[in-house]
């Protein structure tokens, strides 16, 4: 084979995408899952109403009631904290997974446990969750919906033959299936899997949870309401509308850091404890009891409530008092780790904040604002700007304030990104132990080609030279390489380094070195592999060097490559972060110094 014919072969097994012959099993099964999360939606809803009217009206139905309009008394302080007291036996006595508000633990399920959720996790979480928030715990169901979503893929793809990158993907598909089964918006389920829960964007992952979110959306209209959630028509902005954003999103941007570091310094109040954790949930109750006593609608998963403060049907100073109450008992319930989502809570308070702020807003009308601070704040939470700009265009189908909400996502985005190091819902994973990198990036190592890094002019030791001859004319003072390849008629059979020549005997010193490599895995890279794929082969088998041959038939050896060769693409990467260049307007190329 010519050079020419060579680099046309491998040019041509050269694609966009690595390729996956199981895509299209991972499709059928993101559809599958599509529809499981659209029912565990349905069934959460289902509980979360049973528990409401059981509860708070002592009826036995699933008729949607708000436990606002409750005529309970001083007698509410307690519904929760009996939910709570419930919720915690249930993690102490079932399983402690359920405890929290969902995407922390599939993100830790996703990273550090090989996509693999188990049975109680399933099972528990939403009715531990419906438990929670039907006693008036103030969370939203969306939290468990995606750990319940995720959990019932996972044991699915648990079922069958597949890698941890593959459940991953079905994880997520369910996680973010759930997300739009209960809000009907599929593609802002797509942005939280890609900026939020995925860690890659490839086919065999984007595919799956695009099919998923599609099917839930399609679905969705059987068991609920269609349509957005909050149909909005506001007027458009005018220009002074600029400034306002900025204001919304700064203002948000310190809200979510002040509630995520309230947040955990409530946790580590409740850490202190000299009390078993099973009891903070009921304590939490207490305290939501307490506000729901003094503000009702800060009660429970609140959607009117939302809708509400959205379209500006409420006083101010109510939606003051909302705010302050549904921030305490949010965190306070968070904190002491019981069950239930944030999406929620946070769209009610984002919500809040608007309005309080919309009368002193030029450019834009006050449910403008409103709706601009939502999903600011959602942004600034959960470090998920773009998921939060469509989140509310897909919760309200308004296009005039898609814009300003554009710009209040971007600007509380930046403010949490400078001013915190985690998120809400990293800071969690961080505090068990693990750490998680969330910038993406093109792998260099990826658009590297072994031919383009190999060593072509290697020398080869062969296959039926004895091992004697093999070790005086290799190794020691004439060594030129480390290991060498072994090849029999230019056919590649396996490689030797010094090691197994050390302590022969006088028969085995006789033998062909053939019979050094005649059991040894025959391991390999193409010239066509990217690095990224033939290192981590390497770093799996524990690999210093491989060689590379011409194909899987011909076995002819072309070179070696070694760790070292696979680096080379990551050369220029710290040439182009680190280096500062000033081009001259009439030079193509850079001045010789550098910027200051």
């Amino acid at each position: 084979m010519t050079s020419d014919t060579h680099e046309a072969t491998s040019s041509a097994q050269r694609g966009d995408f690595s390729r996956n012959d199981r895509l299209v099993l991972l499709s059928i099964f993101g559809i599958v899952i599509g529809g499981i999360s659209t029912i565990g939606a349905y069934v959460l809803f289902a509980a979360i109403r049973f528990f409401t009217n059981l509860f708070f009206y002592q009826t036995v139905s699933v008729a949607p009631h708000s436990p606002a309009d409750n005529h309970l008394g001083a007698w509410v302080i307690v519904v929760p904290a009996i939910g709570g007291l419930i919720a915690g036996l249930m993690a102490r006595f079932g399983s402690e997974q359920i405890r929290g508000h969902g995407i922390p633990e599939a993100l830790e399920s996703i990273l550090f446990g090989k996509s693999r959720m188990s049975v109680k996790v399933a099972l528990l979480k939403p009715l531990s969750s419906g438990i929670v928030i039907g006693s008036g715990g103030p969370f939203g169901a969306e939290g468990p919906i995606i750990m319940t979503g995720g959990a019932a893929a996972s044991l699915l793809a648990q079922r069958f033959s597949l890698t941890s990158a593959e459940r991953k993907a079905l994880l997520v598909a369910g996680a973010c299936a759930g997300m739009t089964a209960v809000f009907g918006t599929p593609l802002a389920a797509v942005l939280l899997a890609v900026e939020l829960l995925l860690f890659e964007l490839r086919p065999r992952s984007l595919l799956p949870v695009t099919l998923a979110c599609t099917v839930a959306g399609f679905l969705r209209p059987v068991w609920t309401q269609g349509g957005p959630l909050f149909a909005m028509a506001t007027p458009e902005p005018s220009a002074a509308a600029i400034a306002s954003c900025i204001a919304a999103g700064l203002a948000s941007g310190a809200l979510s850091s002040a509630m995520t570091n309230s947040l955990y310094f409530i946790e580590d109040s409740f850490n202190r404890l000299r009390l078993h954790w099973m009891w903070w949930p009921a304590l939490g109750g207490l305290v939501i009891g307490l506000g729901g006593y003094l503000e009702p609608r800060a009660l429970g998963v609140g959607y009117d409530v939302i809708g509400d403060v959205l379209a500006n049907h409420l006083a101010l100073t109510a939606v003051a008092a909302l705010l302050v109450v549904k921030t305490i008992i949010w965190l306070v319930a968070l904190g002491s780790g019981t069950s239930g989502g944030v999406l929620a809570p946070l769209m009610m308070i984002g919500a809040g904040l608007g309005c309080v702020m919309g009368p002193w807003l030029p450019g834009g009308d006050v449910r403008m604002w409103a709706l601009v601070c939502m999903a600011a704040t959602l942004a600034g939470t959960m470090r998920a700007p773009l998921m939060a700009v469509v989140f509310a265009f897909g919760l309200t189908h308004d296009a005039n304030a898609f814009l300003p909400t554009l710009l209040g996502c971007a600007v509380a985005y930046g403010f949490t990104v400078i001013f915190m190091p985690r998120s809400i819902l990293t800071e969690k994973i961080a505090r068990r132990g693990h750490h998680i990198y969330r910038e993406y990036s093109v792998d260099p190592m990826e658009q590297g080609f072994v031919e383009d890094v190999m060593t072509r002019n290697v020398t080869a030791i062969p296959a039926d030279m004895t091992v004697a001859r093999a070790l005086t004319t290799f190794f020691g003072a004439t060594q030129t390489q480390r290991a060498y390849p072994v090849v029999q008629d230019g056919r590649f059979m396996g490689m030797v380094d010094r090691s197994p020549f050390q302590h022969l005997d006088a028969q085995a010193a006789t033998t062909p070195v053939a019979a050094l490599v005649a059991n040894q895995p025959l391991e390999y890279a193409l010239p066509s592999e990217n690095c990224r794929a033939v290192a981590s082969r390497m770093a799996a088998f524990g690999l210093q060097r491989m060689a590379v041959i011409e194909s899987p038939e011909s076995h002819r050896l072309l070179g070696i490559v070694s760790r070292s060769d696979l680096l080379k693409p990551v050369e220029h990467l710290h040439e182009e972060e680190s280096r500062r260049e000033r081009f001259n307007f009439r030079s193509p190329y850079p001045d010789d110094h550098q910027m200051p």
